[in-house]
């Protein structure tokens, strides 16, 4: 019999263009390391960002915003995204593009609105009262069919549950005997059953059971502690787009009418200002009765450039509401018109008023040491191979034209090199490959020597 090992898939997946940042890269004073969690160079603007973290887990930034601003492919994304990956995935994080408002379904404001609300989490605790342990017995107690006939129906359902503290026997209704069937609850599992709702949870199979069989796919929890009857504390994270949503599904009538109204809606509807602040009353009455927590996250909006002048005016007054999350905008333009004017012409393209309201970031162009760096991550990113010379010249491509033009020759390099039967990248394969594909500069060159060749 041949037996085979199956490798894992997990290493095949596509790796996106910042799969490399796990963080700003810190040290423990707040400084930041040349070379650290996938973040080269940008020191200044590392630490900046990382005071901005700071400010956020003590909540002191909400309704507040953040503007990266700097040249094309100086780190303004990779450095949004190390924040995010700072703060944890407990705390929400909303990007978009500027040019995303621009929807022929909706309107300008209710996109940018939506994803303030994305970008707003709730932490809701509560105490249930539930009935926890290993079962002991699964036992359904059937009776004559009232309705006649010849089958039988359960009528109560015989459930033992055990904990380290002690055993209790249960006699439940039949339709928690149906969740106890859907949860596939085998006697030995750990389960708890809400008291309220009786609703069912298995939690996994008893560890007291972990030596019944050699191969096991199943996992194994410990018997529980204390009482099988107690007071257990659920938490549950939610966004406040998320209870829009929840609340704002049309309950329509039964007639066919109606439900081929609700076939043809389009998909996409919106969520008037009058359900949102009924939301927010109740959301607010929560946090004062302590039962949850506002979580403000972070709403990154790249090419903040890209909105016009009625969207930058919105953005003040969501900027200025009691609940708002952290917004950091991302832009690469210098002085230029703002958009939806033919004569207002502004710094990053953002009005004077808005940019009197932000932190300002400057991320500066890498150098020639910074951009090796960079490309030797990406490449240990994507396993590849490369001689030093071969780093040397993507480096000094990348000095010559940009950075993203350097590290997308990586792959079609590699291409050539398994061509070739080789493994690892030498600097003719950079060479063969630069020499086929252009970057903006040669290509903008090459139009503008040629450009009576092309159509109009």
């Amino acid at each position: 019999m041949k037996i085979e090992e199956v490798k894992s898939t997990v290493r095949t997946q596509r790796i996106a263009a910042h799969s490399h940042v796990k963080g700003l890269g810190l040290d423990e004073a707040g400084g930041a390391i040349q070379s650290a969690a996938g973040l080269v160079g940008q020191k200044a603007a590392r630490e900046a960002a990382g005071i901005v973290v700071d400010l956020i887990k003590s909540k002191k930034m909400a309704g507040r915003a953040l503007l990266l601003a700097g040249p094309p492919g100086t780190g303004k994304t990779a450095i949004a995204l190390a924040i995010a990956q700072e703060l944890g995935n407990k705390v929400p994080f909303c990007p978009m593009v500027g040019s995303e408002v621009f929807s022929n379904e909706i309107k300008k404001t209710e996109v940018l609105m939506e994803n303030f609300r994305r970008s707003i989490g709730l932490r809701i605790r509560e105490t249930k009262e539930v009935y926890e342990g290993e079962v002991t017995e699964l036992t359904p107690v059937e009776t004559e069919n009232p309705m006649g006939g010849y089958g039988k129906t359960i009528s109560n359902v015989v459930v033992g549950l055990k904990t380290a503290k002690g055993t209790k026997q249960l006699k439940l209704d039949p339709s928690i005997f149906d969740a106890l069937q859907k949860e596939k609850v085998e006697v030995g599992d750990v389960i708890y059953i809400e008291a309220n709702s009786g609703a069912v949870k298995r939690q996994g199979r008893s560890d007291t059971f972990a030596t019944e069989f050699d191969l096991e796919t199943e996992e194994y929890v410990p018997l529980p502690k204390g009482d099988v009857h107690k007071k257990k504390e659920v938490i549950q994270d939610v966004t406040l787009h998320d209870l829009d949503v929840a609340n704002a599904r049309p309950q329509g009538g039964q007639d066919v009418l109606s439900m081929m109204g609700q076939l043809m809606k389009p998909k996409k509807t919106e969520i008037t200002d009058k359900l949102r602040m009924e939301i927010n009353k109740v959301v607010n009455k929560y946090i004062d009765q302590g039962i949850a927590e506002l979580v403000p996250g972070v709403l990154f909006i790249d090419e903040i450039h890209m909105l016009d002048l009625e969207t930058f005016t919105y953005l003040h007054k969501s900027l200025e509401s009691p609940i708002a999350p952290i917004v950091i905008f991302a832009t690469n333009r210098g002085r230029c018109v703002i958009r939806g004017t033919t004569d207002i012409v502004s710094p990053h393209g953002i009005p004077l008023d808005l940019l009197d309201r932000l932190l300002i970031i400057r991320t500066l162009l890498y150098s020639t040491s910074d951009m090796e760096q960079i490309i030797k991550l990406r490449a240990q990113t994507e396993g590849l191979q490369l001689e030093e010379s071969a780093f040397a010249r993507l480096s000094e491509i990348g000095t010559n034209s940009t950075l993203r033009y350097a590290v997308q020759l990586l792959t079609p390099a590699h291409q050539m090199c398994k061509v070739n039967g080789r493994n690892q990248i030498t600097k003719d394969d950079i060479e063969d490959v630069h020499s086929l594909f252009l970057d903006a500069k040669r290509s903008s060159k090459h139009l503008s020597e040629k450009n009576n060749k092309f159509m109009l």
